[in-house]
């Protein structure tokens, strides 16, 4: 027993000495938006890391300052949801902070690989998409010098592993039409005269298992859609979601909610794709499309604020940084 007492207490100096040691089971997000501290109008990026070292980008969009941004560091996976260019991101900040939380100085041209495949090719990492997504995304990788290998499918019901991350992709209710600015030669310049865009399948949202059990839902841009019950929480079980709360483009406050309590249900959820100035000084203005998700939903609401990592234990729960 004396050995045993003392064993825990060692433990416990550990843990009060490195306050990241118990930690060491988690899930670490980090939002990469427009401002640091801030959940800004264009904020969409954010990295996910596995207890195991795996990180991965999800919709990179405009406010991830290209593959030199400092605060990416190594990326193993890319995640788009669609080819939107706030997504796939169409142009970029040219360094963390340039314009205002309402209006990021998007000023550097990604068109016609984007700023998704510009990352994916510097960092060597491979961008998993559903529907007609991945061949899409190997043209670009092959055009911007990287390995048309790179761009891994998959489609719903299915999954991948991915540095001992589980992926796989599920329905989400939007459009998902593709700039002519990325369509090389002649069709493009028919598809801009035309006043069209290209269609590249469906769009999708994605449901993650991590290496500890945490179940991850992305929703991407999408409406309410059944499978967010049947499937995502029925079959997967999620545990954590990510939804868009932005209305008029995809679901709004009052509807991410209803989705949160009543068809997915998960133990915590982070909003995104607010599409607005959604704080000041760190602070969640009231008045606000986020403010009015976070009063609505009956389980706790982690504001991605730029730069501050969150860290989820197996069952969805902020464990630090929220």
């Amino acid at each position: 027993m004396p050995l045993i007492r003392s064993g825990l207490a060692a433990l416990a100096l550990l843990v009060l000495a490195n306050p990241l040691a118990h930690a060491a089971d988690t899930v670490r997000v980090t939002p990469l938006g427009g401002q640091d501290g801030e959940f800004c109008v264009l904020d969409r990026a954010l990295v996910f890391e596995d207890p195991n070292g795996t990180r991965i980008l999800y919709d990179a969009g405009r406010t991830v300052a290209g593959a030199d941004d400092p605060r990416l560091g190594d990326i193993d996976v890319v995640l788009v949801s669609h080819v939107h260019g706030d997504h796939l991101g169409d142009r970029h900040i040219p360094e963390p902070n340039a314009g205002s939380c309402g209006s990021p100085a998007a000023s550097e041209d990604d068109a016609p690989l984007s700023n998704s495949v510009k990352i994916a090719v510097a960092k060597d990492a491979r961008i998993v998409t559903g529907s007609e997504m991945a061949s899409f995304f190997a043209g670009r990788l092959q055009a911007a010098g990287g390995n048309p290998d790179n761009s891994v499918l998959v489609r719903f019901g299915a999954h991948v592993d991915e540095g001992g991350v589980g992926i796989t992709t599920v329905p989400a209710v939007h459009s998902n039409g593709l700039s002519p600015k990325f369509i090389d030669g002649e069709m493009g310049k028919i598809y801009q005269a035309a006043g069209l865009t290209a269609y590249v399948g469906p769009p999708t949202g994605y449901v993650l298992t991590f290496s500890n059990g945490l179940v991850v839902y992305l929703s991407g841009d999408t409406g309410i859609t059944a499978d967010q019950e049947a499937v995502v929480q029925d079959y997967y079980g999620a545990k954590l979601a990510v939804i868009n709360i932005g209305d008029t483009y995809t679901t709004g406050p009052t509807e991410a909610a209803y989705v949160v309590n009543e068809l997915v249900e998960p133990a915590s959820v982070i909003p995104s794709h607010a599409n607005e100035p959604a704080t000041k000084d760190g602070k969640v203005q009231t008045g606000t499309r986020t403010a009015a998700f976070i009063e609505a939903v009956d389980v706790p609401a982690h504001v991605p604020l730029s730069g501050r990592t969150m860290a989820f234990d197996a069952g969805g729960r902020c464990a630090e940084g929220c």
